[in-house]
């Protein structure tokens, strides 16, 4: 689990530095042609989530109402207030771009993979993280972009919700749908190939992190912020990460839930997805020339989650048996 990760954040910062070395294939007009290049790129991450997803592996966790009314409470209620309530407190100290990214790393859904693999690595209730991170994926289709949409009308934005819902229909749900379709013929190939799966997954998520901050250095956006802008995403993206970390740890303990389903919660309840992330930002946020500082949040927060979920599991995964 390591070496994958590993490679992955390491072609993060090779394609955020290769849009800043060579901006102009991936902006746009590049020929690389983003406007097309992205909207397929996102399609086929979709459809391959969709050829991995098992809902039938839900039934397994469905029962613990408890847990799941606390994962998703955390995931889209408590992170996007808190997220809120943050950049209110921090006044002008934020870029109003670097705001809004921040907002958007707190309205994402949770990781489906690396919560699901630290929940098995650390013993905790793996089909309640199953069903949590698939039930996350789904919901945040829809309430994703409806957070967005509250924060920047509340911010005096124009924000039309209706073409980004038409636009994450065709180009996210619909081939999600397709991808569980093909189960039936491809589950079989899918799982002996799983690991090539996720390496074109991922490369192709890679794909749009260049283009996003290809565009964004094209148009000169970064020519008005120095390297505190990076300081301040990192401090912003640790503490909005240690909060709810805490308050997972602290609200599963005064429900009574036990260690297993507790470990669920957390990495859970705590997580944010890059990897749907990404493609989501250039549907909901379109041609924004910011698209680059407004994915740098989030890009931060990938690391610092699983960085410190490998800790918690290595932990949890020491106690005795039976606990």
């Amino acid at each position: 689990m390591k070496f994958k990760f590993d490679w992955f954040l390491k072609g993060m910062l090779i394609a955020v530095a290769l849009a800043f070395l060579w901006p102009a294939p991936g902006a746009k007009g590049g020929f690389l042609h983003p406007e097309l290049l992205n909207k397929i790129g996102i399609a086929l991450v979709f459809f391959l989530n969709g050829l991995g997803l098992s809902l039938a592996a839900l039934k397994d966790g469905a029962l613990r109402w408890r847990v799941h009314l606390l994962i998703q409470s955390c995931t889209f209620l408590v992170f996007p207030l808190l997220g809120w309530g943050l950049l209110k407190l921090s006044g002008g100290w934020l870029s109003p771009d670097l705001q809004t990214g921040f907002f958007y790393l707190c309205a994402l859904p949770s990781t489906v993979s690396s919560s699901v693999a630290l929940t098995v690595a650390a013993r905790g209730n793996v089909p309640v993280a199953v069903f949590n991170a698939t039930l996350s994926s789904l919901i945040g289709v829809v309430l994703t972009p409806l957070w967005m949409a509250w924060i920047l009308g509340q911010s005096g934005g124009d924000f039309n919700v209706g073409p980004v819902i038409i636009d994450l229909l065709l180009w996210l749900v619909l081939p999600l749908v397709l991808g569980q379709l093909a189960r039936p013929l491809l589950a079989t190939w899918a799982t002996r190939h799983k690991a090539r799966i996720q390496i074109v997954d991922r490369l192709t998520i890679l794909t749009l992190v260049y283009t996003s901050f290809a565009d964004t250095v094209q148009q000169g956006v970064w020519s008005n912020y120095g390297p505190l802008v990076l300081v301040e995403t990192v401090v912003g993206a640790s503490l909005l990460f240690f909060i709810v970390l805490s308050l997972t740890r602290w609200l599963s303990r005064a429900l009574g839930l036990p260690m297993a389903e507790r470990i669920a919660a957390v990495f859970c309840g705590s997580k944010k997805t890059l990897a749907s992330g990404v493609p989501m930002a250039h549907l909901i946020f379109g041609a924004n020339p910011a698209l680059g500082l407004i994915l740098l949040p989030i890009m931060i927060y990938h690391p610092l989650q699983l960085a410190v979920g490998g800790v918690l599991a290595q932990h949890w995964a020491g106690r005795p048996a039976g606990d």
